[in-house]
């Protein structure tokens, strides 16, 4: 069956989700909406739905001026079997000691390795993107200089697949986060098929904003795979809830943003241990100082 999306811009977040808010009344009804900020340095927002009809051209036309956007483009994408295409273009992929892989290519795990199980369905944090990987290769540095962390947590989890990374070497239990249900649930999934069940407890919450969390810390490690201004926004709640000595692995950074995101976390005391660049992306592992 045909998908059709329609995406627009607008340069303000307060009309941009307002915009976002008002796709959701279309009829036909969107079955996705999303309202991003794109990371290029321009300060513009992206709206966009995806629907099973073509929208209305003179509707969205309307929503784009009332809300001060420009006009959406429409298009019409071809049938496409998304799960066959990622299984033939996803190569499984080696982060350290970590091995990330779909079910199509079970037999090509080493030995040796620790094995991730993402499903090609699932492709966003599977371990091709550049934040995913510089994240478990962060871990791994930190593995190899001999650190050891009893509480861990990752915010904004995805796949989990950064949670599942460390219950694989630590014997602790994990606890990973998303705002979205969806993720929740697929991150519950890829937990049972790695046979995670009780190592790491998915959680739905915005940020460190949930019982679970509070209770858990303060932390040893915190992943937080997201972007630059949520992670900017992240840093009073990390200062507080990373133990003295702790580490945070930060990731969903533009190269050009990584500076930023680094002096912003060492005004609280956050400071850089590594940083590794992997594409236009950065990864960067900080340390809460001593009292």
């Amino acid at each position: 069956m045909p998908t059709w999306t329609a995406f627009t811009t607008s340069s303000e977040q307060t009309l941009a989700e307002a915009l976002g808010a008002a796709l959701e009344t279309l009829e036909p009804a969107p079955y996705g909406v999303g309202v991003f900020e794109i990371e290029d340095g321009s300060g513009l927002w992206e709206v966009g739905g995806y629907f099973m009809a073509a929208p209305n051209d003179i509707e969205l036309a309307l929503l784009a001026a009332a809300h001060g956007a420009k006009p959406f483009v429409v298009s019409e994408l071809p049938e496409t079997d998304w799960v066959a295409k990622v299984r033939r273009e996803l190569v499984p992929v080696h982060a350290g000691r970590f091995f990330v892989y779909g079910s199509h290519d079970a037999d090509k795990v080493p030995e040796g390795a620790e094995p991730l199980l993402i499903e090609a369905a699932m492709a966003f944090g599977t371990g091709h993107h550049g934040t995913t990987q510089g994240c478990l290769k962060a871990l791994d540095r930190l593995i190899e200089a001999g650190v050891v962390c009893h509480t861990v947590a990752d915010i904004g989890c995805g796949t989990a697949v950064l949670a599942m990374a460390a219950a694989r070497v630590w014997p602790e239990t994990v606890l990973a986060s998303d705002i979205d249900e969806v993720a929740v649930d697929v991150a519950e999934a890829n937990v049972t098929a790695n046979d995670l069940v009780g190592r790491v407890v998915c959680l739905e919450a915005m940020g460190f904003d949930h019982a679970r969390l509070h209770e858990g810390g303060p932390f040893d490690l915190v992943f937080a795979n997201i972007l630059k201004q949520p992670l900017i926004d992240l840093a009073p709640d990390m200062a507080t809830h990373l133990a003295p000595g702790g580490f945070a692995i930060l990731s969903g950074i533009l190269n050009e943003q990584g500076d930023e995101v680094a002096e912003v976390y060492a005004q609280y005391g956050i400071n850089t241990w590594h940083r590794e660049e992997i594409g236009d992306w950065t990864t960067l592992t900080l340390q809460k100082g001593q009292p």
